[in-house]
């Protein structure tokens, strides 16, 4: 590769990126990246975090690119020349790509930030010859926080970094020893915080010879207000757990390195669960891996790992598949790295993949030239990219689909669950449900076996006959309701059988529990009688949810046929009400005449039809209650329920006030205000046809009728004169304008103050209610024959009648003094009068005679018209022409005055003036009729003089006055 410093990097083209391959390729694919820049140097050391590579050249030049801009590359040099500081070591990045740490091999540190340009020396690790970093967990990207440094002489630091714009002002913090291992370099660092275990941390140390695991609190920190140190406390406080190896060599390569981040978000993980990573410590005896777990007692947790953890062999992986005894290799595996599910090895040239789970080469590549040095392997920890770095290449480690065989380790190692979770494609997850069902059933976990086997495409009645033959009723109702959940809505057939075989199931299994409380044996050696009714709830309760979800896939009938078969009445009557079969629930109870019960379902209803279908039976039975139910109904036809209120009210004989028809169709009429002349006809009939003689109520429900009621009065009246309620016959007379006939009716009672009531009545017809009242009289007279005198005195109450009228219907024989003050009375009555006629005959001559006197004054009356007199219309001299003169003064000239006249007369006199002028003046008349026409006319327009009067409503302004003239 030519070096071209000349051209700079500003222009340089980006990194070529790669095609992922379809799911037919290889996992793993080893791509040279094809750089589009030219340098004259070789490369010394690459890392990659979060799409970003940092690559070190030997003349001391640092390239960062951002691979999402890979057309800007920031070309950096240290601050000093290689020959004064030395070649560039190694570097560490943090998996934000914010801090790098720069280290040279004579021992000078320098710290980059993300944000600058400048590479800035540590002072205070000046000296120090950096192996590993553990970076802070928080991942922040302003500061590094506090971080492990892990040194070649076995001194373990911790410091606290930060970019610094001061020139005075060191970016190193502080710098503190916390630990010294005697073992050597420390060759790899990690730090992690526990989730749920506040103030806590896991560190561990790796050197060539051992691997150390510490958890425990940590000290405040610097930020917090507390001392320089976080770590310093825990590695005072806790006890590492150690992973020691025999016979490790110190020149094989050492290193530690755990997995990338996890997707986000993963299906296969709940929001709430942190995913365990792998760790690999890479030493003379191959590759040693585990799982960092999370969980567990802190105390424990150490051992736990690396009991967990195994060794991948060095053997195995330096040597090729196939090579014979005279080819294998004893080199070293040079470098190491995890994906999420393999370990990526450097041996020799060769790029050696291996399953993490099983150990088996997936991969084995040679990728190096003969006698070429790799630089380095790294991870982008958060974008899972995998690099090799070499002199003059760089090459990308694609995975492709890794976890694509997964579930079939998993299957092998029997962790079907884990199986289940990375089982991609419908059949590899049907696989693992038939392996792992297999496998419970072996194992006689039947229940377990159930649940797996209902998602599965095993066959049906090899499971089931599994389950029948073994026993197990539980298994099979599980699996049953498993393997219904897992059919379509189309498959109509399948969902109805297996939904009613669950029906039989079901009882079957209730009443084996019944029976069991009954006779209080023990179901089994594991379960007492309490057990037993625990279990029997939560069976019946499980049916109930059955129902619920699956009713819509229930036959009615066979449903019924088979619960009913079993004596179930509890889940008969529960199945009914869950499919809304409230006839059948209603009919249950009523034909085994439980009211309370069929009230209850009645209550819950909302259908008009069940209401009327057993509004007779429930009448008759529980009528108090249903009523109650009734009137909270809106939705009811009251004419529907007439036939039952009345086959209630034919068998009632309680008083009126608690039956409960007339209680139901007063709330009809009254409350919600029905006009409906069936339920009026209803009611009248209830109220007469009781047989207390009291009429009050219907009366005062008449009453509340009014003038136009809604009973029909035909009927009402037959009803009552039928049942002998003569206030209610008068009443209803009355309303009718019948006033004759109620009397009648009254009188023929012997209800003489009612008759006397109703012949008050008709105010506005004297002659009627006189009419009425001489029929009272003359009932009235007959009835006191003893007594003349007191029927006299009844009948003053009518202002009508006169003692002539009465004397008829007196007795022939009869004694006048009874009743002598009335006719003296009635004679002195009549004097008056005859004087007061007297009177005004009198006073109607004289009026005649004045008449007469003022009609001969007529003939002598005149006015005096002055010579220079004007019309009161035109406004000319008055004696130009024919005029009319009034007494009030005014006058007008005859046309002006008819003129006046049609303009202000009705249309009916204005047409007969116009008629009258017109006969005139063409001479269509002579003779009398025409000296009579002219009298007409002349009457028309001189009747009365109204001129002032009828000038009140014009305006003294007219619209075609100048107003100018009226202005103030």
């Amino acid at each position: 590769m030519a070096l071209d410093l000349s051209s700079g990097f500003a222009a340089a083209d980006a990194i070529a990126n790669l095609q992922l391959a379809d799911a037919t390729l290889p996992i793993f694919e080893v791509l040279p990246v094809q750089l589009q820049f030219s340098v004259a140097a070789d490369f010394v050391a690459g890392q990659a975090a979060n799409n970003v590579l940092v690559i070190a050249l030997s003349n001391g030049r640092i390239l960062r690119i951002d691979l999402n801009k890979p057309e800007d590359i920031d070309d950096i040099d240290l601050p000093k020349k290689p020959s004064e500081v030395g070649v560039i070591r190694r570097m560490f990045l943090d998996p934000t790509a914010s801090h790098l740490i720069i280290c040279t091999s004579l021992g000078e540190n320098y710290y980059l930030h993300s944000q600058s340009r400048q590479p800035r020396p540590l002072a205070r690790l000046r000296g120090v010859v950096i192996e590993s970093i553990a970076w802070s967990p928080a991942l922040p990207t302003q500061s590094t926080r506090e971080i492990l440094i892990g040194a070649a002489d076995g001194n373990i630091y911790e410091a606290y970094i930060e970019t610094s714009t001061e020139f005075y002002r060191r970016e190193d913090k502080y710098l503190k020893l916390v630990q010294k291992l005697p073992d050597g370099p420390i060759t790899g660092l990690w730090a992690d915080s526990l989730p749920g275990h506040k103030d806590t941390r896991r560190v561990l140390v790796a050197t060539s010879s051992r691997l150390f695991h510490w958890v425990g609190k940590i000290g405040r920190g610097h930020d917090s207000g507390g001392g320089a140190s976080i770590y310093d406390k825990l590695f005072e406080a806790e006890q590492p757990t150690v992973h020691a190896l025999s016979g490790a060599s110190a020149a094989a390569m050492s290193m530690l390195v755990v997995s990338p981040d996890a997707e986000q978000p993963s299906p296969r993980f709940r929001e709430d669960e942190v995913p365990e990573r792998a760790f690999a410590w890479l030493s003379s005896h191959g590759v040693y891996h585990g799982k960092l777990l999370l969980k567990g007692p802190l105390s424990e947790l150490g051992a736990k790992v690396f009991a967990e953890a195994k060794l991948l062999p060095r053997a195995q992986l330096a040597n090729p598949e196939g090579a014979s005894r005279r080819q294998l290799s004893t080199e070293y595996v040079d470098a190491v790295a995890l994906t999420q599910w393999h370990i990526v090895s450097l041996v020799a040239g060769r790029v050696v993949i291996a399953n993490r789970l099983t150990g088996s080469i997936i991969y084995d590549q040679t990728i190096l030239n003969p006698g070429q040095k790799a630089v380095g392997l790294c991870v982008d920890q958060q974008k899972s990219t995998f690099w090799l770095f070499t002199p003059q290449e760089i090459f990308e480690i694609v995975p492709r689909d890794e976890d694509r065989d997964i579930w079939k380790i998993m299957l092998q190692l029997q962790q079907f669950d884990a199986a289940l979770q990375y089982a991609h494609t419908p059949a590899e997850k049907d696989a693992v449900a038939i392996a792992s069902g297999d496998h419970l059933v072996s194992k006689g976990q039947f229940l377990e076996a159930a649940a797996v086997y209902g998602k599965s495409s095993k066959p049906f009645e090899e499971v089931a006959l599994t389950f029948i033959d073994n026993e197990q009723p539980d298994a099979l109702r599980k699996y049953l309701l498993t393997k219904l959940g897992t059919y379509k809505k189309s498959a109509v057939m399948q969902r109805v059988m297996i939904a009613t075989w669950l029906i039989e199931v079901f009882m079957a299994k209730l009443n084996s529990l019944d029976d069991t409380i009954i006779t209080g044996a023990e179901l089994s050696e594991t379960l007492n009688p309490n057990q037993t009714k625990e279990q029997l709830e939560a069976v019946r309760a499980e049916f109930q949810d059955f129902i619920n979800k699956h009713k819509g896939d229930l036959d009615r009938k066979t449903v019924y046929d088979v619960i009913g078969s079993h004596g179930r009445e509890e889940e008969l009557l529960y199945y009914a009400n869950a499919i809304n079969d409230y006839n059948y629930v209603l009919s249950y109870w009523v034909q085994r005449e439980r009211w309370t019960e069929a009230l209850k379902v009645l209550k819950k209803q909302t259908d008009p039809e069940v209401f009327y279908r057993y509004s007779s039976v429930l009448m008759t039975h529980a009528a108090t209650e249903l009523v109650e139910i009734l009137m909270r109904q809106s939705n009811l036809n009251p004419r529907n329920l007439i036939p039952a209120m009345l086959e209630y009210d034919r068998n009632y004989k309680g008083p009126l006030a608690q039956n409960q028809a007339v209680r139901y169709l007063l709330y009809v009429v009254n409350q919600l205000g029905s006009t409906d002349s069936a339920v009026h006809n209803t009611l009248v009939s209830i109220y007469a046809s009781h047989p207390s003689k009291d009429e009050s109520a219907l009366l005062e429900y008449l009453e509340s009728q009014g003038e136009e009621p809604n009973y029909d009065p035909d009927f009402a009246l037959r009803l009552c004169i039928q049942h002998r309620r003569v206030l209610s016959c008068a009443h209803i007379y009355t309303s009718m304008g019948q006033y004759g006939a109620a009397v009648d009716l009254a009188l023929a009672h012997d209800e003489v103050e009612l008759a006397s009531i109703i012949a008050d009545r008709p105010i506005s017809n004297p002659q009627l209610r006189k009419k009425l009242w001489l029929k009272v009289a003359k009932k009235v007279i007959s009835q006191q024959s003893d007594g003349i005198k007191t029927a006299i005195d009844f009948l003053r109450r009518c202002d009508l009648l006169k003692i002539e009228d009465l004397i008829p219907f007196f007795p022939d024989f009869v004694v006048i003094d009874d009743f002598k003050e009335e006719i003296c009375a009635a004679l002195e009555d009549y004097s008056r009068n005859i004087d007061a006629l007297r009177r005004e005959m009198d006073e109607a001559s004289q009026t005649a005679a004045n008449i007469k006197v003022d009609i001969a004054a007529l003939d002598k009356r005149y006015a005096i018209v002055e010579p220079g007199e004007k019309c009161y219309a035109c406004g000319l001299p008055l004696l130009s022409r024919q005029f009319f003169v009034f007494p009030c003064q005014h006058a007008f000239h005859s046309d002006c005055l008819a003129r006046r006249v049609l303009e202000q007369a009705p249309p009916a006199k204005a047409r007969r003036i116009k008629e009258c002028q017109v006969q005139i003046s063409k001479g269509l008349v002579n003779g009398e009729k025409r000296e009579a026409m002219i009298a007409e006319l002349d009457a028309l327009i001189a009747s009365a003089c109204d001129y002032a009067i009828r000038r009140i409503n014009e305006p003294f302004i007219k619209d075609d006055d100048d107003k100018d003239e009226w202005a103030l």
